[in-house]
């Protein structure tokens, strides 16, 4: 096979090398075959290389820093707005990895090894999928800007089953709960979610710019999903009597204190950023959730002297459980699944198929309509006597 023009290949020993000029200097490469073929292809794939503008051998200089920098800057001109969740994902990545680790050496092997270990500290499944995707996105975005070569990126990245979808929902007895164990601005908005399904970051960065009171629609113009989203509000009675309750507070803290209310949802005039903490408690007074304590320290009589220490306040739900439950309550009241998903702000068929799951209750009501559709048909039962079979018999003997 003829080399010509590309530079040259000959025989050191038993191995094959090759030898080809870029950047005007000679570049001498051992293909490690005893094979000439071996040293022609591997020629052949070092011009393809500089004829892709990346100088030879600049693969190995790409460690997972230069990796995490194209995602970044991805995320960037993107406008994405998960920037923190996907900082948390390079954070295990780098643990696991080291932040120097050369780009090459990330093989299949290893990244096998990394979704175990990730599972071993209690990760769960969705959590290392989402950490993978970082990863596979960032190999993707090197070999497009072509720091590195398609033959050069992990050939096959872990599969791994996704988790069981969330299942909790709440019944409008167990909202009411929660809404009234909470501090008043809070319980707004676990109102608002509750009646809308939206997700609680739409929420809390709803601005009175995206609210027409007149016309009672809200409507914002990025979402999660990228589309604009309208709300014609007006039909809810709640959610009217929530949004002039909310600004009539704006109103008057904007008098009180002279700044201007520029969000919907605010504690003191300052934009609600973060509740967990009254939330947690919220969930406990409401019966879903559960205090762990340490062990009570007793005396030598038995009598406890000081009650255990907290170990952990656990929520059994969390503000997302209200997208299930509103996708859920609209779907009983008969609206359109289309709707709902303009509605909610669900993009794809899949992701609504994974929040429109039917609950217990859901179930129990099936069960109960075919039980009353089978009570209402009664099925006669033919009963044969002794007379109709003789008769029966004398037919046939006949």
């Amino acid at each position: 096979m003829s080399t010509r023009g590309m530079g040259r290949a000959y025989l050191r020993g038993n191995v094959w090398w090759i030898a080809y000029y870029h950047a005007g200097r000679e570049v001498r490469e051992s293909s490690g075959s005893a094979m000439k073929k071996h040293a022609v292809a591997l020629l052949k794939r070092r011009h393809e290389e500089m004829g892709k503008g990346r100088p030879a051998h600049e693969a190995g200089k790409v460690t997972l820093a230069d990796l995490r920098a194209l995602i970044e800057g991805d995320y960037r001109l993107q406008g994405r707005r998960s920037g923190r969740r996907l900082r948390e994902s390079w954070g295990h990545l780098e643990a696991f990895f080291g932040e120097r680790e050369k780009a090459l050496a990330i093989t299949p092997p290893r990244l096998a090894a990394y979704v175990t270990s990730r599972t071993d500290e209690g990760a769960a499944a969705a959590t290392v999928k989402t950490e993978l995707s970082a990863l596979k996105r960032a190999f993707n975005l090197a070999k497009k800007a072509g720091v590195l070569l398609p033959n050069e990126v992990p050939a096959a990245f872990p599969t791994i089953a996704p988790s069981a979808p969330r299942r909790g929902f709440f019944e409008r007895s167990e909202h009411e709960a929660v809404k009234a164990a909470l501090p008043p601005d809070s319980a707004d908005v676990a109102e608002f979610l509750y009646w809308t399904g939206w997700r609680k970051g739409e929420a809390l960065g709803l601005r009175w710019s995206n609210v027409d009171l007149v016309a009672q629609v809200i409507r914002i113009e990025t979402s999660k999903s990228g589309e604009p989203r309208t709300l014609p509000y007006g039909a809810v009675r709640v959610l009217v009597e929530l949004m002039k309750r909310r600004r009539e507070l704006a109103d008057e803290t904007q008098r009180k204190r002279g700044m201007v209310v520029s969000h919907v949802f605010t504690r003191n005039g300052e934009p609600i950023r973060y509740f967990r903490r009254a939330w947690v408690s919220a969930c406990i007074k409401a019966g879903l959730g559960k205090v762990t304590r340490a062990p009570d320290v007793t005396d030598a009589q038995g009598k406890v002297v000081k009650r255990g220490r907290v170990i952990r306040r656990e929520a059994f739900r969390i503000p997302h459980d209200y997208r299930r439950s509103a996708a859920r309550n609209l779907s009983r009241a008969g609206v359109p699944e289309r709707t709902i998903m303009t509605l909610c702000g669900w993009k794809t068929r899949s992701v609504f198929d994974r929040y429109r799951i039917v609950s217990e209750s859901e179930l129990s009501e099936g069960l109960a309509r075919l039980a009353g559709m089978t009570e209402q048909v009664v099925i006669p039962r033919k009963v044969e006597t002794l007379e109709g079979r003789k008769r029966k018999g004398r037919r046939a003997a006949s």
